[in-house]
């Protein structure tokens, strides 16, 4: 298919003209036409792209692109290396953040709760991205971190009265704890989300609500490769999810 048609069909999916984003989404590096083969990952990292070049793909799709508001923006160094290889290769680049962590089927967070076999219940937080929900039934707060050491493959932090009986839950995948405050005042017994910092630990101590840091990546691999799968059987493409460790 033609990249125009893929491009305009994701941006169409994901709402994107709808999100303030810290960096640009959609097409971020322009390559070949026409998309035969299609390679996604969670971040545009130089293994990745080593790793589409050698899997002749047309077209890269992440959830971490480039061009971060903020970050240095002459093209030198990594940047510059990532970003010949791409035109090097002729291999297009794509790129979603919130839009993708936003979807209500694709997303991020959508994508980990029916890992999880979590029901939602509603959203919350800026640009309605985080969500709430509960378990077909109560578990401990030590029982629900086994299952998700389980599904994830990744040991979680697990801060909190493990003995502690869950009801509701709050979730928001990645570097998301600036939602904790609020999943607090909404009456929650635990908030998850990728990674934490030392001062939430003591808001979840002094607040009584239990606090998982279940790993940036770990959490937002299901997005992107439910984002490509969807595309395959769509439009007949090839798709490739490559999952590159990251223990963040």
């Amino acid at each position: 298919m033609k990249l125009s048609e893929l491009k305009s069909y994701l941006d169409q999916l994901l709402n994107v003209s709808h999100f303030h984003d810290y960096c640009p989404n959609g097409l971020q590096v322009e390559g070949r036409n026409e998309i035969y083969t299609v390679i996604t990952g969670v971040t545009a990292s130089l293994n990745l792209l080593q790793a589409a070049v050698a899997a002749n793909a047309d077209l890269i799709l992440v959830h971490h692109g480039y061009f971060w508001r903020g970050e240095n923006e002459c093209v030198v160094g990594m940047k510059r290396h990532r970003i010949a290889l791409l035109i090097e290769n002729n291999i297009n680049l794509l790129a979603y953040h919130l839009p993708l962590d936003a979807h209500s089927v694709l997303g991020n967070n959508a994508q980990l709760g029916c890992q999880l076999d979590f029901i939602e219940s509603g959203r919350f937080g800026e640009q309605n991205i985080a969500m709430l929900g509960h378990l077909s039934r109560d578990i401990t707060l030590e029982e629900l971190g086994v299952k998700i050491e389980r599904v994830l493959s990744r040991t979680p932090l697990i801060i909190g009265d493990k003995a502690g009986l869950i009801r509701r839950i709050a979730w928001c995948t990645g570097a998301a704890e600036s939602y904790f405050n609020e999943a607090i005042r909404l009456n929650v017994d635990v908030f998850i989300t990728g990674e934490i910092s030392e001062r939430n630990v003591h808001v979840s101590r002094e607040c009584g609500v239990g606090l998982i840091s279940a790993g940036h990546h770990a959490t937002e691999r299901y997005g992107v490769k439910a984002l490509g799968e969807h595309i395959a059987q769509k439009f007949g493409i090839t798709h490739q999810f490559i999952d590159e460790d990251n223990p963040i």
